[in-house]
């Protein structure tokens, strides 16, 4: 089966860290239709891309280098095909492949193996697709099962750490084969090559399977629409009933308007408190909007709402005539009506890939610093500052 031709469960793996956080979720977003972005189809794309390399390099003789660069040219005419996908799918090959070659021993490789876990989502035993996901890499060596993820976004960095997803799919990769590998341990890994975010965790299978005891507690909850709802920034952020979640939008209206007898300025620690409390109104307000809009066009009433026509760009309808005419009145074409730019690094990085880059041109790179950003805590970037230090003041003094 294709990327593109998936059907989504109604406790899939992929949604397993909202239905598990807000139980009632699950029915309520089974309302609307599971439509794809662009985003996700071309990481569709890029995940075809992805899986054919790895076939590649495990299984030769299933799918070879002519099969391969067919495949690839196939791929290369979709209207949503970057270049770029060569080089960030060649990184999520060489993790898999550093990894394998790190072993003593070859790993038993699964590529888009679809696993089970029906017992711990309570799903129907004869339904192919409930209770079950499809991984994209499982090696399984010595005493453990390895789930490797490759995760082509950039917007959401996603963590390995007791990811609900890839803890089910390592659930169900153990079903299947323990009866022939002594599994004992988990490994997770998601790759990111976008951001250039490798995250990786392990657990003992006794963990996992502590784990699995709680899906199937709040699996029973899901599949009645039973239980409390929970909304949150990282909960509704793919939730297909965000939008019109009465839930979210009553959190949205009380931490938007809230307001108490308080002194007229509010501290540093309170202005932290209200960006980390504001994050997701503005997010759900934005969806809002989108919802609105999409009524408005299909003719139903949104009261005191209404769409309109946005400011329109001009473009040439015959470019080539139009440039003609200009030439022949005496503007010079190479000087006037072309403007040729160099690549940047970045645009260079991505045509020749890291490695050549790197190796070629890379002495001749600078880094600029970026323009100051407001960002949490936890960001592993350091924190900057425009005070001044001792050691700076002194030098200026001298």
């Amino acid at each position: 089966m294709g990327h593109s031709e998936r059907k989504h469960a109604l406790l899939s793996a992929s949604g397993a860290h909202r239905w598990l956080a807000c139980t009632p979720s699950a029915k309520l977003e089974d309302q609307f239709p599971d439509t794809e972005s662009e985003a996700a189809a071309e990481g569709t794309l890029a995940h075809e891309l992805a899986e054919m390399k790895v076939r590649n390099y495990f299984f030769p003789k299933e799918l070879g280098k002519r099969k391969l660069n067919s495949a690839v040219k196939k791929l290369s005419e979709s209207g949503l095909w970057k270049d770029e996908m060569q080089g960030y799918t060649d990184d999520y090959l060489d993790y898999i492949k550093t990894t394998a070659l790190s072993l003593k021993s070859m790993p038993s490789v699964r590529i888009e193996q679809r696993v089970y876990f029906k017992e711990y989502t309570l799903a129907d035993p004869e339904d192919e697709i409930e209770g079950s996901g499809i991984a994209d890499c499982i090696l399984l060596y010595g005493d453990t099962v390895h789930v490797i993820d490759f995760k082509y976004g950039k917007g959401v960095p996603v963590s390995a750490e007791e990811n609900p997803q890839l803890m089910l799919y390592a659930l169900g990769a153990y079903q299947a084969y323990r009866m022939l590998y002594p599994i004992s341990k988990a490994k997770l890994t998601i790759v990111q090559p976008r951001l250039d975010s490798i995250s990786e965790w392990g657990c003992p299978v006794d963990d996992l399977l502590k784990f699995g005891e709680y899906v199937k507690e709040r699996a029973a909850l899901a599949v009645k629409g039973e239980g409390d709802y929970s909304p949150g920034k990282d909960v509704c952020r793919f939730c297909r009933a965000s939008a019109q979640c009465r839930a979210r939008a009553e959190e949205n209206v009380r931490l938007a308007f809230f307001t108490d007898k308080l002194p007229p300025l509010i501290s540093n620690e309170e202005v932290g408190q209200y960006l980390e409390k504001g994050e997701d109104v503005a997010k759900w307000l934005e969806k809002l909007k989108e919802y609105a809009l999409k009524e408005c066009l299909a003719g139903k009433a949104v009261p005191g709402w209404k769409a309109v026509e946005g400011k329109g760009g001009r473009e040439w309808a015959d470019i080539d005539k139009a440039f003609d005419i200009l030439t022949k009145s005496g503007l010079a074409p190479e000087e006037m009506l072309w403007e040729r730019k160099p690549l940047t690094a970045p645009q260079t990085e991505k045509l020749i890939g890291k490695r050549g880059f790197q190796e070629s041109v890379g002495e001749f790179v600078i880094k600029k610093p970026g323009k100051p950003a407001l960002v949490k805590e936890s960001d592993k970037r350091p924190a900057i500052t425009n005070k001044v230090t001792a050691a700076e003041a002194f030098q200026t003094s001298n």
